[in-house]
């Protein structure tokens, strides 16, 4: 059974940082590609950033230079930071997982949430001003 669990998260005050983890079991994260998604009250799932078995990386617009995503295959973690915080950046974020992802799926999918078949609880971020 495949379990993802997310920690991390909590209150910040803008400009401010946090680092989120992902701890997987029931699989390898070197098989997997691994996404960061989050949702905020009334808005609809958006992903955030996205890692590949190889590496490669992909961050939406909106986090792009503020938010990096890595993986320590050894300790099978899938880590984001966060830093520049904004109080937009307020949601629970989540994260998601699927093997044999392409890179080039999720950006012709328009990293859709549809696409990652394992999803964890979340954890919530919340950016005051």
């Amino acid at each position: 059974e495949v379990q993802l669990v997310e920690s991390g998260g909590g209150l910040v005050q803008a400009g401010g940082s946090l680092r989120l983890s992902c701890a997987a079991s029931g699989v390898t994260f070197d098989e997997y590609t691994v996404g960061w998604f989050r949702q905020a009250p009334g808005k609809e799932r958006g992903g955030a950033a996205a890692i590949t078995s190889d590496g490669s990386t992909h961050y939406s617009d909106s986090v792009k230079g503020r938010f990096t995503i890595s993986i320590d295959n050894n300790k099978n973690v899938v880590y984001l930071q966060t830093n520049s915080l904004k109080p937009e950046d307020t949601a629970v974020y989540y994260c998601a997982a699927s093997r044999r992802l392409t890179m080039n799926t999720i950006l012709i999918l328009r990293f859709s949430a549809a696409i990652f078949a394992f999803w964890g609880q979340g954890t919530q971020v919340t950016v005051s001003s």
